[in-house]
């Protein structure tokens, strides 16, 4: 069988689809006292910025989050299902799911989106808590076909996914403090920006920062922007002292 052939007049071109708002990169590592997780705040639409300020790090529930890069409305609505469903089931059975029940729950949700990702809205969570049982954080991701993994201390996903898994890696050590894990995962995210054109780095001109939020026995808390942006303050601050250009 052979590829069928245009005169240039009639040549159609790449296929490249609708457009679609897509959300990037986000990362999580484990600590001393349970996750940290963070997300960049860009959404782009082909190869234009869509969205300056998009929020991709959520509470699940008290003790979990979830974050997610690729499609940006699926994954909104994903995870607005994701919190219903564990909300109705504590409600109704008078607990909470397990950790890795509420990871499996997620990683069927997935699954159900298998159709919308063949035709290129993928979503691809990532999911993290504390885990009451063990009294240990724990991380998980997900491949397209709902299928979960669960990662031993740190985990990256989205277009600067790899970035921020290097940075992570090279920087990570076992039984961080808050402020060391936090400082790590603005890092990571820090990096990925400076090599992905999709990941967003602090906007220091509007006041827009990623996201970060910890997990621990005390629940999910979010990272005020003022925090955030003085670490990110900090961290230029050193970049310029070694000579780099932030």
């Amino acid at each position: 069988m052979s590829l069928p052939m245009f005169p240039p007049a009639d040549d159609p071109g790449p296929s490249t689809g609708p457009d679609v708002r897509h959300g990037t990169t986000v990362a999580a590592l484990r600590y001393g006292d349970g996750v940290v997780m963070a997300g960049d705040r860009r959404a782009t639409e082909g190869y234009s910025i869509a969205h300056r300020a998009i929020e991709k790090v959520f509470a699940a529930d008290r003790y979990s989050a979830v974050a997610f890069a690729g499609a940006a409305g699926p994954g909104i609505e994903m995870v607005k299902l994701f919190q219903t469903q564990l909300e109705h089931y504590e409600k109704v059975e008078g607990l909470a799911l397990s950790l890795e029940g509420k990871a499996n729950q997620l990683g069927q949700m997935i699954r159900g989106n298998l159709g919308m990702a063949m035709q290129g809205l993928a979503v691809l969570p990532l999911y993290a808590g504390y885990d009451l049982r063990r009294r240990i954080g724990r991380i998980f991701n997900y491949d397209l076909t709902g299928g979960r993994y669960e990662e031993a201390d740190y985990h990256a996903t989205g277009s600067g996914g790899r970035d921020a898994r290097t940075t992570i890696k090279l920087g990570y050590r076992e039984g961080m403090a808050r402020d060391e894990a936090i400082e790590l995962a603005i890092l990571a995210l820090y990096e990925a920006a400076d090599e992905d054109i999709a990941t967003g780095g602090p906007d220091v001109v509007r006041g827009i920062y990623p996201m970060v939020a910890t997990v621990t026995a005390d629940g999910f808390e979010l990272a005020s922007e003022p925090e955030v942006g003085e670490r990110f303050g900090v961290l230029i601050e050193r970049k310029r002292a070694e000579g780099q250009r932030p």
